[in-house]
């Protein structure tokens, strides 16, 4: 019988999959293979939490295939050889994957391209990269104009539906390696690595309901007024199931794109279309990455920066003992949870970059250790737009007062409460700015300063005026 391969890699789901889809189309007796890349799996830049999500989903994929006649094969070692080796194993015909264009992921697939036969279906990205160039054939690098030619490029509705899945028929007793479950995933209530927990986050998101003048907390529709807040869960929370594909970003999009089209109260209709822009945001970093491969690890310009690069206040930074609460309070969701809100990315990365001089690639490297979500692309676009060294960057006078910012975002201090247990007891009129607390306040609340809590390791005034001039001299 005609036997075929659905080698999985960042699409870990069954619904709304183009490359499972065109596997069970070619044939009725499809393997679904996912192979544990040990260049990969073995890297600095893979943490625990992440590898853990990653586990438990593959788990989760197991068991919602063997409602389908299949099962999981797991295969360690270089895709290369492990693809080779099963082809001539098990005598496939075919391998159907869905393509990656990370700078790895495009040499690997050129190799394997070569050696074996394979076809290219679907996406992680609704609009491939290299799919939107300007009439002179050159990318962009700026994101309104590819924002306005993503908008302008075909939808298609019909590739966003969910189509039926059929049994896979996969053939019984194919060797394969065990799932390695030594460490418990922590994450489980936060972001539980399941398919159906991804759809319904989705659908409790996106469908709410269209006339209403007051939309749900938590909301597409009430996304304008929350997304900034750190004390409000007001973001969707689906970024760690694009990163591995448990959503089908055509689903999201099309989710998106219906909820601006049904909205029928101008308030509703933009904080969706505001949404739609944070994906297209996504889109825009993935064909920066793979135009621009240099961007992996070189700034896009202003190269000739001088870093200050202190060791000791990266520590700081990365322990969340900087002294200025908002900072501290993110670095301890990241660490804790694997996860940060955006709001709160910036802000942070604005503080290493902008107030201590150290290299954004110190910040993106910690990040893509600890971010459960952590995605090369986006990663790096968002790292470069702080630090001013990328495509669409922030001007470089844009810095962030980690005070301020904190004032305006977590205004009774809810969120610095939750991550620092030792502020908790701050009075309000100080939870921002703990180091104006009085002796006698300071000992009330047992956060006395410079014992429980630092103060801060750089007054703000200071490092926001040598930045400028550090990057006005460029």
């Amino acid at each position: 019988m005609n036997r075929v391969i659905w080698w999985i890699r960042r699409d870990i789901r069954l619904q709304n999959n183009t490359a499972l889809n065109a596997a069970l189309e070619y044939s009725e007796q499809v393997i679904p293979l996912f192979i544990l890349d040990e260049r990969l799996f073995a890297s600095n830049t893979i943490g625990k939490k992440r590898k853990q999500f990653l586990i438990h989903a593959l788990q989760d994929l197991d068991r919602n295939l063997r409602k389908y006649n299949s099962y999981l094969i797991i295969r360690k070692g270089k895709p290369e050889y492990i693809l080779s080796k099963i082809i001539e194993e098990l005598e496939i015909s075919m391998v159907f994957s869905e393509p990656d264009f990370t700078p790895y992921a495009l040499q690997r697939d050129q190799r394997i391209s070569e050696l074996i036969p394979i076809q290219w279906e679907g996406s992680p990205y609704y609009h491939p990269p290299g799919s939107i160039i300007k009439q002179d054939r050159t990318p962009y690098i700026v994101f309104t104009p590819f924002s306005k030619a993503w908008k302008g490029m075909p939808f298609s509705y019909s590739q966003s539906k969910n189509n039926p899945v059929r049994p896979l028929n996969t053939p019984k007793n194919i060797d394969s390696e065990m799932l390695e479950l030594n460490t418990h995933y922590t994450n489980e209530n936060l972001f539980p690595a399941n398919e159906a927990i991804a759809q319904q986050r989705l659908s409790k998101f996106t469908e709410q309901d269209y006339q209403s003048e007051n939309p749900v907390r938590s909301s597409i529709f009430a996304y304008k007024q929350e997304r900034d807040r750190v004390d409000l869960d007001g973001t969707s929370k689906l970024s760690p199931y694009l990163r591995f594909g448990l959503l089908s970003i055509r689903q999201v999009v099309h989710s998106a794109q219906k909820a601006i089209q049904l909205a029928n109260q101008p308030q509703n209709r933009e904080a969706a279309q505001i949404w739609l822009n944070e994906l297209i945001w996504r889109e825009f970093y993935g064909h920066i990455l793979y135009h621009f491969p240099k961007v992996h690890k070189e700034n896009f310009r202003l190269s000739n920066i001088e870093w200050k690069n202190d060791h000791e206040e990266f520590n700081a930074w990365k322990l969340g003992e900087t002294g200025y609460p908002l900072i501290d309070a993110a670095m301890h969701q990241l660490q804790q949870t694997g996860w940060m809100h955006n709001r709160a990315r910036m802000i942070v990365a604005s503080f290493l970059t902008k107030d201590l001089l150290i290299d954004w690639r110190w910040g993106e490297h910690w990040f893509m250790q600890h971010l459960i979500d952590g995605d090369p692309a986006s990663n790096n676009g968002g790292w470069q737009w702080t630090a001013g060294t990328g495509t669409d960057a922030t001007p470089y006078f844009r810095i962030f007062n980690p005070i301020t910012q904190s004032k305006k975002y977590d205004p009774l201090g809810r969120y610095i409460r939750h991550w620092i247990p030792t502020l908790s007891k701050i009075p309000d009129a100080f939870i921002h700015e703990p180091w104006k607390m009085p002796d006698d306040i300071q000992r009330e609340t047992n956060c006395v300063l410079g014992s429980d809590y630092p103060f801060p390791i750089i007054d703000h005034q200071f490092a926001r005026q040598r930045a400028l001039n550090m990057y006005k001299s460029l």
